[in-house]
């Protein structure tokens, strides 16, 4: 039976090593359809896909992908089999998260030539994200031309914050050439002001902590639905400790690495990205759901440093918002880990009482959201 073509919205989400997906209706309701990833590029590359209510989709073609199969065949891939899954689908826009947007876009925005160009520049400010973000819009472009692309910021959300929250004390000639503090995961505290509104309005309009706490993890200070501060910076090394990233880190100790160790910029800058944060700590993983389990001294030092740190600076969003009325966990960790949540909670004793909850991030729908937004004006 041929079914009469139905209007899609695409949304992907571009990293290093694997690319994430998910399909809606074209509607107000925005469903979604369909989710699904592949994972370990370059490594063995595994497809899986499954509806909304969690039903694994049946393979259609093939799980296990080429190992050498990068980001340009995974997307190819994962068109091929929406348009063989489902013929009648047609996908009328792509949305992609981009990790940073810069002093220029506050907004989503259609991706033009023009945009791609700004973009670009702010390669340097994201090397681990926004090269990977971008290449998915080429891809895209060049397997499906005429489709709208949109681009999606996770700094948009934090465009709000005052001179007093984005300056750094440095001379007017080194600010005035970008280097501030610009925020990011904009999107997951995006989705968390929505949800709040939908489902605790009063708490909504209050003083909100955010904690997005995953393999990159920031908090955000949030008073009536409005970014007033957050933990990441200039670029997404800053703030709290993660999976691998380092996280707050005296200045001069990577002017020692490179002048005193002997190390190259490009030899410090992977391990500060890719060998620090939990990773480092323990010597041994990134995986909370390991550590924790973990009898190991190591492992232990190294959840008590990230549950230690991320309390101290959520006593910092309070003070940048003159109390806390509510405290929300998302985020693979936030979501999943009530070691690390009880364990952050026990910390913040001394600010009083507070509602907490846990909004699991739905960035993708967010994406949707804005993509929807944005074609009603086109």
């Amino acid at each position: 039976m041929n079914h009469p073509a139905t209007d899609c919205i695409l949304v992907i989400n571009t990293g290093s090593s694997s690319i994430k997906f998910q399909i809606f209706l074209q509607n107000p309701e925005l469903p979604c359809l369909v989710k699904g990833q592949v994972n370990h590029l370059g490594a063995g590359a595994l497809f899986v896909a499954e509806t909304q209510t969690g039903s694994r989709v049946p393979d259609l073609e093939r799980m296990t992908l080429a190992a050498d199969c990068n980001q340009n065949d995974a997307i190819r891939f994962i068109l091929e089999w929406v348009a063989a899954y489902q013929p009648h689908w047609h996908i009328n826009v792509v949305a992609h998260r981009v990790v940073h947007g810069g002093l220029k876009f506050t907004r989503s925005i259609k991706i033009t030539a023009d945009v791609y160009a700004y973009l670009q520049t702010l390669n340097p400010l994201a090397p681990l994200h926004q090269p990977h973000n971008l290449a998915a819009i080429e891809i895209i472009s060049a397997l499906m031309p005429d489709v709208t692309q949109i681009a999606c910021f996770d700094t948009a959300f934090h465009a709000t914050h005052q001179p007093l929250f984005t300056d750094y004390a440095l001379p007017a000639t080194i600010r005035d050439q970008g280097i501030r503090r610009y925020g990011f995961h904009g999107l997951s505290y995006e989705w968390i002001v929505h949800s709040l509104q939908q489902d605790e309005p009063e708490l909504a309009q209050g003083r909100i902590i955010a904690a997005h706490l995953g393999n990159g993890a920031s908090l955000c200070a949030i008073a009536k639905g409005v970014s007033i501060d957050t933990t990441m910076g200039m670029t997404a090394l800053d703030g709290l400790p993660m999976g691998t990233r380092c996280g707050n880190l005296d200045p001069g100790a990577v002017i020692y690495m490179i002048r005193e160790l002997g190390l190259s910029p490009a030899e410090a800058e992977s391990i500060l990205y890719n060998e620090s944060g939990l990773l480092g700590l323990s010597e041994w993983t990134n995986d909370v759901s390991l550590l924790q389990d973990s009898d190991q001294p190591k492992a232990q030092f190294a959840l008590d440093y990230f549950c230690l740190r991320a309390a101290q600076l959520m006593g910092m969003m309070a003070v940048a918002l003159g109390g806390v009325d509510g405290l929300v966990f998302s985020g693979g960790i936030g979501e999943n880990s009530a070691f690390v949540r009880n364990k952050i909670v026990d910390h913040l004793a001394l600010l009083g009482s507070f509602a907490t909850h846990i909004i699991p991030t739905n960035e993708e729908r967010m994406m949707a959201m804005h993509a929807l937004s944005l074609l009603e004006k086109i």
